[in-house]
């Protein structure tokens, strides 16, 4: 499969031209590189800035050997996926790397949604279509002196390849319908890319209580019933800190607890 940087670039460029917000003003390009098969886009990416690659900076592979999720889970990485890492500069106290986490997702599925695509977000950064998973997000971060200095973020996003029974690809979901908003995977590199920075952007411009708020709105997780050390409970919502909030549920009593990321499964 064949990559096309210049439809990229300009589907870029048209993105800047729809101010999907007002808040956010035009986003500089971000030169990308393209590979055919490596074993990570997150390992190459690195490697790239530490042979002195100007950040920021993106990686795309059309096959990953060794895609990794959150938590080490393996990605499945088949060809005819998007497979993508961006770098950026911060300045970020290591405290806020959650504000990364939920900033990233936010705008990667403001922007999709911008295109007609109902994605909606699972706790803390998968994005889902149809109650299944279309992609998730992995970020890597270097820290000095307590503060995110750069970060790595990688993103697999299911556009023609095989997926699990728990995954969708954009293929399966636009066969029945009329026409496609996104036409090609130099387009949907350029959303994912482009949602990433304006995601970080958006963050900057209002802060995390107005960025959580608008998270909440698109989060798929608020009001799941959930089971917590064999107690029920229901999902309420997150802290600025990124923990899920629960209240849980016991004869006579409720209480909340939060939750970070790793400490609950909320399945599909």
């Amino acid at each position: 499969m064949a990559f096309n940087p210049e439809i990229h670039k300009q589907v870029w460029q048209k993105l800047n031209q729809s101010q999907i917000i007002t808040e956010i003003d035009n986003i500089s390009f971000i030169p990308i590189f393209v590979f055919d098969s490596i074993n990570s886009t997150n390992i190459k990416l690195w490697e790239l800035i530490d042979r002195g690659e100007k950040v920021p900076v993106g990686v795309i592979a059309l096959q990953q050997t060794a895609g990794k999720g959150q938590w080490g889970k393996n990605w499945v990485s088949a060809d005819g996926g998007l497979y993508l890492s961006i770098a950026l500069d911060l300045d970020l106290d290591f405290q806020d790397n959650s504000h990364l986490v939920m900033a990233t997702a936010w705008g990667i599925a403001t922007v999709l949604r911008h295109h007609e695509l109902p994605v909606t977000i699972k706790w803390s950064n998968d994005l889902i279509l149809n109650q299944r998973k279309l992609g998730g997000i992995k970020i890597e971060a270097r820290n000095v002196q307590n503060k995110i200095a750069k970060a790595v973020v990688g993103v697999g996003i299911n556009w023609r390849n095989s997926v699990p029974d728990v995954g969708i690809s954009l293929e399966s979901y636009y066969r029945n319908k009329p026409q496609p908003n996104i036409a090609s995977l130099e387009e949907l590199a350029a959303i994912t890319a482009y949602g990433i920075v304006f995601g970080y952007q958006y963050y900057l411009a209002v802060g995390i209580e107005q960025l959580l708020a608008n998270y909440l709105a698109i989060l798929d997780s608020l009001g799941k019933q959930v089971t917590v050390n064999n107690c029920p409970g229901e999902v309420m919502g997150v802290t600025t800190d990124g923990r899920l909030k629960v209240k849980l549920r016991s004869p006579g009593a409720t209480t909340e607890i939060n939750l970070a990321p790793g400490q609950i499964s909320l399945g599909y």
